[in-house]
């Protein structure tokens, strides 16, 4: 009895240091960004930081350009991969037969782990010429081909996520669903789908930090150039994102420089857009909690 409870103290206190721990990573990442990117709020006019031209040669340092080329390729890859992530989920939990979900969902597993680089090398290969002849493009270095690419690169997770949150849900639920007369399509949309939607929520703001996250597949495929997107038509044109800037600039940047803390300050940018989606998708599974507890009781 007395080596249980030493046992479970030691567990308790690991996994408290774990979580704490966590927490005092971000933390410590952050605090790293600000002294490294805060100087540049001072050496940067402000009308040129938030201009819309990047040229860090004649200290032209416009970040306006890079959040935007971000964020539409972003959302084009979000549109792609969260009606065709949770449309395969709900196949693989729900209408495939075992013996094919026993084949579907590892292969969507491996999918989650191919290296961007190859993905990306097969964009400049082949999605790259094809897009840009479909569509009758200058180049098909876009930010379409980036915004399809990192779909494909979202997808895998949205789907592993949301088939294990699907296949949670109680086979009760289904059960009396079907009794009181629903279709298979009406039980899956109107019961499993809404006591899953925490965890399919959860899958939707992986794949989404997942495609804000990505830098070698954007990097070869949109064109790297710091325009700022204006309407749709932005899509079909060549754009960067914050995280190919860095990617391609760090490495030559002379330390303590201005352009060197301005690179910083973009990964501050990029870590603040991921901090508040973040924080918006725990919201928002934290209001559905409280309004099914209020329901229950």
């Amino acid at each position: 009895m007395r080596e249980t409870s030493w046992s479970e103290f030691l567990i308790t206190r690991l996994i408290k240091v774990t979580g704490y721990s966590a927490i005092l990573i971000v933390g410590i990442i952050f605090i790293f960004l600000l002294r490294e990117g805060s100087p540049a709020l001072i050496e940067i006019p402000f009308s040129t930081l938030f201009s819309v031209r990047w040229y860090p040669i004649e200290d032209y340092f416009g970040i306006l350009p890079l959040i935007g080329g971000s964020l539409i390729v972003t959302i084009g890859a979000g549109a792609i991969a969260i009606p065709l992530g949770l449309a395969t989920a709900i196949f693989i939990s729900e209408v495939a037969p075992r013996w094919a979900r026993e084949i579907l969902k590892p292969m969507v597993e491996i999918l989650a782990g191919l290296p961007s680089v190859l993905l990306g090398f097969i964009g400049i290969l082949a999605l790259a010429p094809l897009t840009r002849e479909f569509l009758n493009l200058p180049t098909g270095l876009t930010a379409l081909t980036g915004a399809l690419l990192l779909s494909a690169i979202s997808i895998p997770t949205i789907v592993s996520v949301a088939e294990d949150a699907l296949d949670a849900v109680p086979k009760t639920y289904r059960d009396a669903a079907l009794a009181m007369g629903a279709t298979k399509w009406q039980t899956i949309w109107r019961v499993t789908l809404p006591a899953a939607r925490s965890g399919v929520l959860t899958a939707v703001m992986l794949g989404i930090g997942r495609a804000i996250g990505e830098t070698m597949t954007v990097m070869m495929v949109t064109g790297n150039a710091p325009v700022l997107p204006t309407g749709l038509s932005a899509l079909f044109k060549p754009t960067r994102t914050m995280t190919a800037t860095i990617a391609a600039e760090m490495g030559e940047v002379a330390n303590g420089s201005v352009h060197y803390h301005a690179l910083f300050l973009i990964g501050i940018s990029l870590f603040l857009i991921s901090l508040v989606v973040n924080l918006a998708a725990a919201s928002v599974v934290f209001r559905q909690k409280k309004r099914a507890e209020r329901i229950l009781s």
